[in-house]
C-alpha cells in the first residue's frame, strides 16, 4: 500500500515503491509480464487480466505513482485523457451536474463540451480563481468540481485547501489534474482532494515516447473508476509499464532541474523588454504566487510568455529558436515551444479561447533538463526577431 512509503523520501519512493520483486532471476527492476493468459487459479490468488489493471507490472507502476500522491490507492490507463474520462464516467450519470474551471488542458474542455451533455451531464463553468466562486456554481444535483493547477496553458493557481473544504461541506467530489505540478511539487490528496489524474506521458515518464494516463484516489473511489476501466478496456500495456516505470525513478531528480531551469528562464522573460507578458507562478508578481507557494514545493517546468508584437512577430520568434524543438507534449527531459493555439487548445473556438485569454501570440515553454545558460541564450537570440523596442 501506498501509505507504507509515508515516511520515505521522493526519491526514495521513486525508485523503490511498488517495485514487483523478481523471485525467480532477482533482478532489481520489475520484470515485464509479456502475456494476456495468466493459469487460474494462479500463484497472485486472483484473475490477472491486462483489461483489469492487476498485472504486475501495472500493479508496481501505479503503487509507485501513489506512493507518490500519499493516496490509498492507483491506476495506470492508456493516456491522460482516458484517466480523466473513466473519473467521469465513473462517478456521472444522466442527471448530474458538474462544475469545471474554463482555464483546462484543450481535450477536457472538449469532452465536457461534447461527450458530457450528450450523456445527460450537465456542466457549469468557472472563470475564477477563487474557491468560493466554485461552491457559489454548485446546485442540489452537482456531483464533482473538476481544476487544474498551474493550469493549462496560463499557469494560474487555485487554493486547493480551500476548494476542498468547500466542497466537502456540500457534499461534492473534487477532482484534480496535477499534470504540471507532479506529485513532486504537489499533493492534492493531503490537501483534501478527493481524486488526482495526471496524463503520465509528460513528467511521470519524462521521455517523450510513452502515451499513459494515472488516477489516485482512496480505495472506494478508485474501485468504482476501475469498473469503468474495465469495461471501456483502455488498459497500459506491459511495455509501456516498464517504460513509465523506468521513467518515474528519475522524477523526482528530473523535477528538481524543472523547477531550477523554468524559474531561470522565466525570470530572464520577466526582464526582457522584448517580452510583453510572461506566466510562471514562481514569480512574485503572478497573481497566485503565494498561493502557490504555499501549496507546492517548488512551481514547475512549465511557462508562457508573449513576445512584443503581432502574431507574425511571435511566430518569427518560434522560427529561430533552436534547442526548444517546436512540437507538442510537454514534460520531458528536452524543452519544448508550441502556440497553444494551434496544439493543446486548437479545438477551443476562437471567442472562447479569447475569454480565456488565450492569444495568438501566446508561446509556451515545457522547459527541459539541459544547461539553463544555453537555453536563456536561444530565447534570447530568437528574441531579436522582436526588434529593438521602442523606449
Amino acid at each position: 500500500m501506498a501509505h507504507q512509503w509515508s515516511d520515505r523520501g521522493f526519491s526514495t519512493r521513486c525508485v523503490h515503491a511498488g517495485t514487483f520483486e523478481d523471485t525467480l532471476a532477482g533482478g532489481v527492476n520489475t520484470p515485464i509480464f509479456a502475456s494476456s493468459a495468466f493459469q487460474v487459479p494462479g500463484p497472485l490468488g486472483t484473475v490477472v487480466y491486462p483489461r483489469y489493471q492487476n498485472i504486475p507490472g501495472q500493479k508496481a507502476v501505479a503503487e509507485k505513482i501513489a506512493a507518490l500522491e500519499n493516496g490509498e490507492a492507483g491506476m495506470v490507463v492508456a493516456s491522460g485523457m482516458a484517466a480523466i474520462s473513466s473519473v467521469f464516467l465513473a462517478l456521472c450519470q444522466a442527471g448530474d451536474h458538474v462544475v469545471l474551471q474554463r482555464d483546462l488542458y484543450g481535450g477536457t474542455l472538449a469532452l465536457a463540451r461534447k461527450e458530457l451533455p450528450r450523456r445527460g451531464i450537465e456542466v457549469s463553468w468557472v472563470d475564477s480563481e477563487n474557491p468560493e466562486d466554485f461552491a457559489a456554481a454548485v446546485r442540489p444535483h452537482t456531483r464533482l468540481i473538476y481544476v487544474e493547477t498551474p493550469s493549462n496553458p496560463l499557469l494560474k493557481i487555485l487554493d486547493l485547501e480551500a476548494l476542498a473544504r468547500e466542497a466537502r461541506s456540500r457534499g461534492v467530489f473534487t477532482v484534480v489534474d496535477n499534470t504540471f505540478a507532479t506529485p513532486i511539487n504537489q499533493n492534492p490528496l493531503d490537501l483534501g482532494i478527493d481524486i488526482v489524474v495526471h496524463s503520465g506521458t509528460k513528467y511521470l515518464n519524462g521521455h517523450s515516447d510513452l502515451c499513459c494516463g494515472a488516477v489516485v484516489a482512496r480505495s472506494d473511489l478508485l474501485q468504482a473508476v476501475g469498473s469503468a476501466v474495465s469495461l471501456y478496456g483502455p488498459s497500459l500495456s506491459p511495455y509501456d509499464c516498464f517504460l513509465l516505470e523506468r521513467g518515474l525513478k528519475t522524477l523526482a531528480l528530473r523535477m528538481a532541474r524543472h523547477n531550477e531551469n523554468a524559474m531561470a528562464v522565466a525570470t530572464f522573460l520577466a526582464k526582457n523588454p522584448r517580452v510583453e507578458r510572461v506566466f510562471y507562478p514562481g514569480l512574485a508578481d503572478h497573481p497566485g504566487h503565494a498561493v502557490a507557494a504555499r501549496q507546492m514545493r517548488g512551481f514547475g517546468g512549465m511557462l508562457s510568455f508573449e513576445p512584443r508584437g503581432d502574431t507574425e512577430t511571435a511566430h518569427s520568434v518560434m522560427r529561430r529558436l533552436k534547442l526548444f524543438k517546436p512540437a507538442v507534449s510537454l514534460g520531458g527531459v528536452e524543452s519544448l515551444a508550441c502556440f497553444p493555439v494551434e496544439t493543446s487548445h486548437a479545438s477551443v473556438p476562437p471567442a472562447e479561447r479569447e475569454k480565456m485569454g488565450i492569444r495568438e501570440t501566446l508561446i509556451r515553454l515545457s522547459v527541459g533538463i539541459e544547461d539553463v545558460e544555453d537555453l536563456i541564450t536561444d530565447l534570447d537570440d530568437a528574441l531579436q526577431a522582436v526588434g529593438e523596442p521602442k523606449p
